[in-house]
């Protein structure tokens, strides 16, 4: 029998898991709450219970595991150095050495955006790229880039944070410290937060409508569906996200002249508005060669990048930072 590798994706609110073969097709998956309030033993506990629970219904133990985690990890020695997002920040927690005898294999980390770029070089539209960026559009902005059909990490496994680069001269403050980030215009907050106040100042009478009127409602998603029931001015709100991001893409395409970027993340299902407005604004701005020819794409693999990114990693039994 082919050997079947696995995959987890450490969220804040879930954790997901899969079982799945070198080809990438998930044969079993399972989630539950990560409940990051138990601290690491609890989550580590709840991650072997998902392991093992498919390893039960699967008749099959994986030959690897590899997690995604929101944050900073050793990658040579498996052991998280600063999840900001969880309690405790995880700092120093050996979790490679915790799980693995818990599960029978080999376990290997890395951040989890790195992780899902990873998945979408090795089983999504990157099959086809030498050259990819990937920006996953969230609570932050996070990023991966490959180059050359590989994954750059840069000595900390921190290399590709394209999220953080500064779009906004004298912006707002970012959570990472600095002023005017990639993050702070064109993330999923940064989108609603705006929707919110034109709703609460009157302005967005169908977000008004979608939303009962509840501020608390107003996302990325019901955004996209009062634009087009004609609110224009949460539309000219998307817009004006999706042009800063297209700044932040030419940037990057200017940089590195990729073949391929890839729109990933719960924000990038607003659909035509954003990619048509990202396309836009990157021919704009790259103007040392033609971009024309440089696909702009949403994710292939969707939600699923982060657990099959995790597979990838179990596959190449770990990544080393460089």
């Amino acid at each position: 029998m082919a050997e079947v590798y696995a995959g987890v994706d450490l969220g804040g609110t879930r954790i997901e898991a899969a079982f799945a073969g070198a080809d990438g097709k998930i044969l079993c998956e399972r989630s539950a709450p990560t409940q990051s309030h138990e601290g690491p033993t609890g989550v580590l506990r709840r991650i072997a219970d998902l392991v093992n629970a498919l390893c039960a219904s699967s008749g099959v133990r994986p030959a690897a595991l590899g997690m995604g985690v929101p944050g900073l990890v050793d990658l040579k020695r498996g052991i998280t150095k600063f999840m900001p997002n969880f309690p405790t920040q995880w700092r120093d927690i050996p979790v490679s050495q915790t799980l693995s005898p818990e599960i029978g294999c080999p376990v290997y980390l890395l951040n989890d955006v790195r992780t899902a770029t990873l998945g979408e070089m090795v089983f999504g539209h990157g099959k086809t790229a030498r050259t990819m960026l990937f920006f996953a559009l969230g609570t932050g902005i996070g990023g991966g880039v490959v180059v050359d059909g590989k994954l750059r990490l840069g000595p900390l496994g921190a290399a590709g944070e394209l999220g953080h680069q500064t779009v906004v001269q004298g912006g707002v403050r970012c959570g990472c410290g600095n002023w005017g980030c990639l993050e702070t215009v064109a993330s999923a907050p940064a989108m609603a937060a705006e929707g919110v106040r034109l709703l609460l100042s009157g302005q967005a009478p169908k977000l008004y409508e979608i939303t009962g009127g509840d501020a608390g409602r107003v996302t990325p998603k019901e955004m996209p569906q009062a634009a087009a029931a004609g609110d224009e001015r949460v539309a000219e709100a998307l817009r004006r996200a999706a042009e800063y991001l297209g700044i932040g893409v030419a940037n990057m395409v200017t940089a590195l002249h990729p073949d391929l970027v890839v729109l990933g993340g719960g924000a990038a299902a607003i659909g035509d508005l954003l990619f048509n407005t990202v396309r836009k604004s990157v021919r704009e701005h790259v103007r040392m060669f033609p971009a024309d020819d440089i696909r702009i794409e949403p994710s292939l693999l969707g939600d699923k990048a982060g657990v099959l990114g995790g597979v990838a990693l179990a596959i190449k039994g770990g990544l080393a930072a460089e």
